[in-house]
C-alpha cells in the first residue's frame, strides 16, 4: 500500500500542546501559552495510518500477521511480562524490567547522562545474548563507539546505525528485528511525508507514532530519548507522552554526581519507585545504600540539621533536612527551597508562627534536602519544623535522633505510612531515638520511641521549646 499524498494544507501548531489553528494567533487556545504557534505544511491524507506507516517501513514484506479479534480469556500474557535489564535501579523503577513491545520515553536535561544510561542498558542486554540496536541521530557512529570504549560497553552484539530519516530507521528495525532498540533522539528524526523541520511538533508526533506502531507489530522494545524544555518538561506535544507506554525522567545536577530516575507514567506498574545512580568516569553506578550516601557528609553539632526517614518509592531513605534563617532587610522576605516543596515550607512557617509563637515573618528562610534528593513525603513536615526552630534558636538537635510526622494546620502531628520500615532503616544506620506521631502504630523496632501529639510537644522533647 502506498501513502496518498494528493494535497497539502498550511496549519499553525502549538509547540507546547500540539493544538492546531487555521491561522496564527498570539495565544494558544489549547494550553494558553503565548507565541508558541508555528507554521507547518502537512498532507491532507492521514500520514499516521497504520497500514501506510508499516508499508513505508517495509514491514509488510516480513510476513507479519494482522491482529485478530479473540475473547479476552484467550489472550496470551507471556509478552506482557517484564524482562530484566540487569541494571538493578533501572529495573526497580520499571517494576522488574522492560516489557516486550513497549515504548519508553526517556527525558532529561542535556549532559545529565541519558546517552550513557541507554548505552549501558544496551550493553547489559547484549551480554545476556539479546539482539539490540542503537539508532543515533545526534552523534556519529565513531563518537558512540568512543563512549562505549570509555564505559566498558563495547560489544560486537550491539548493532549501531547513524540515521535520522524515519523510513530508514523503521527499515533497519524491521530488517534486524532487535529485541531492544534505542532511538537517540526523537527530536532528530524526520519523516519525508512532512515538510516541517526535525524537532517540530508535527515531526515529533509523526515519528513517535510510527515507532509505536512498529513496536506493537513486531514486539520490539523501543526506548526513545527525548529533550526537555528550559522549564524541565519534555519537549514536543503532550500527545508524545500519551502514546508511549512509559515516561521516565532522568534528573540530576551536573555539579553533583547523584542521578535520579523517576517514572512519570508507567502502564505496566507503579510510578512511585525511584532509581538512584552516581556518575563516575566509567559511567553510571547504581546506589545500593541511598541513606548512607545522603548522610555520608553530615556534621554533628550543627544548628538547623535534622534527619528524617522518608519513603522514596517503596524503600525507606534517610535524608538530612537543612535550614537557614536570617533577618530580612526586604519588605518581602525570601523563601528558597531545594528538594522541598516551597508551598509546604510556607505552610509550615505559618504553623510555627501561629501555633508555636516563633515569629518568622521578618526572616529570609532557606530549606534544603541534602544530597540532591527531592522530598514529596509529608512525613518530613515535623523534621522541617524542628530544623527551622533549631536554626532560629541556634540549638542543634541530638545527632542520634530521627524525626518523622505530618503536621496539620492546627499544629497537630499526624501519623504517616510505613512507619516501621522508616524506623528499621534508621536503626540500621545507628540512630537510637525516634520522635513519631502519637498514634503511630510502631511495632518491635530497636529504638527508643518518643510520641508527640503536637508540634510544641515534639520540640520540647528535643530540647527546642526553651
Amino acid at each position: 500500500m502506498v501513502l496518498a499524498m494528493a494535497r497539502t494544507r498550511t496549519i499553525f501548531r502549538c509547540m507546547q500542546c500540539g493544538y492546531d489553528a487555521p491561522k496564527w494567533v498570539g495565544q494558544c487556545s489549547g494550553c494558553g501559552e503565548w507565541n508558541t504557534l508555528v507554521e507547518e505544511i502537512e498532507p491532507t491524507s492521514d500520514p499516521l495510518s497504520v497500514a501506510g506507516g508499516l508499508a513505508s517501513a517495509g514491514i509488510g514484506e516480513i510476513g507479519l500477521n494482522p491482529p485478530r479479534v479473540q475473547p479476552i480469556t484467550e489472550v496470551q500474557t507471556e509478552l506482557g511480562q517484564p524482562v530484566p535489564t540487569d541494571i538493578e535501579e533501572f529495573d526497580r523503577v520499571l517494576g522488574g524490567g522492560l516489557v516486550p513491545g513497549s515504548v519508553t520515553l526517556l527525558g532529561g536535561e542535556p549532559g545529565v547522562g541519558k546517552s550513557t544510561l541507554v548505552l549501558q542498558l544496551l550493553a547489559a542486554r547484549a551480554r545476556a545474548g539479546t539482539p539490540v540496536l542503537y539508532v543515533t541521530g545526534e552523534e556519529s557512529a565513531s563518537q558512540v563507539r568512543l563512549r562505549a570504549e570509555r564505559l566498558g560497553a563495547l560489544d560486537e552484539r550491539i548493532s549501531l546505525v547513524a540515521a535520522t530519516s524515519l523510513p530508514e530507521v523503521l527499515g533497519h528495525i524491521a530488517k534486524t528485528r532487535p529485541a531492544l532498540c534505542v532511538v537517540d533522539s526523537i527530536q532528530t528524526m524526520h519523516s519525508p511525508d512532512l515538510s516541517s523541520a526535525p524537532g517540530s511538533v508535527g515531526q515529533v508526533r509523526e515519528c513517535a507514532f510510527r515507532l509505536v506502531q512498529l513496536a506493537k507489530a513486531t514486539a520490539t522494545t523501543i526506548v526513545i530519548v527525548g529533550h526537555v524544555t528550559k522549564e524541565g518538561s519534555l519537549a514536543g506535544p503532550r500527545v508524545l507522552e500519551h502514546i508511549v507506554d512509559t515516561v521516565l525522567n532522568f534528573e540530576g545536577d551536573k555539579s553533583n554526581a547523584l542521578r535520579i530516575l523517576r517514572a512519570a507514567k508507567h502502564r505496566f506498574g507503579s510510578t512511585e519507585e525511584v532509581g538512584l545512580f552516581t556518575m563516575v568516569s566509567s559511567g553510571l553506578i547504581p546506589v545500593p545504600d541511598p541513606s548512607g550516601l545522603f548522610l555520608g557528609d553530615r556534621r554533628s553539632g550543627v544548628s538547623g540539621s535534622v534527619v528524617t526517614p522518608t519513603i522514596q518509592g517503596y524503600r525507606p531513605v534517610l535524608v538530612e533536612i537543612q535550614t537557614l534563617a536570617s533577618r530580612s532587610y526586604n519588605s518581602n522576605p525570601r523563601r528558597y527551597t531545594q528538594g522541598i516543596d516551597s508551598g509546604r515550607l510556607s505552610m509550615l512557617l505559618a504553623v510555627i508562627s501561629s501555633q508555636v509563637g516563633l515569629p518568622t515573618q521578618s526572616m529570609d528562610v532557606y530549606a534544603n534536602a541534602a544530597g540532591g534528593v527531592r522530598i514529596s513525603d509529608p512525613g518530613a513536615d515535623l523534621a522541617i519544623c524542628a530544623s527551622l526552630i533549631s536554626m532560629v534558636k541556634r540549638r542543634p538537635v541530638d545527632e542520634s535522633i530521627v524525626i518523622c510526622g505530618e503536621v496539620g494546620l492546627g499544629g497537630e502531628v499526624r501519623q504517616v505510612s510505613r512507619i516501621d520500615y522508616r524506623l528499621t532503616e534508621a536503626a540500621r544506620l545507628g540512630f537510637t531515638t525516634a520522635i513519631v506521631p502519637l498514634s503511630a502504630p510502631v511495632a518491635d523496632v530497636p529504638m527508643r520511641i518518643i510520641r508527640a501529639g503536637w508540634v510544641s510537644e515534639a520540640l520540647e522533647m528535643v530540647g527546642l521549646s526553651r
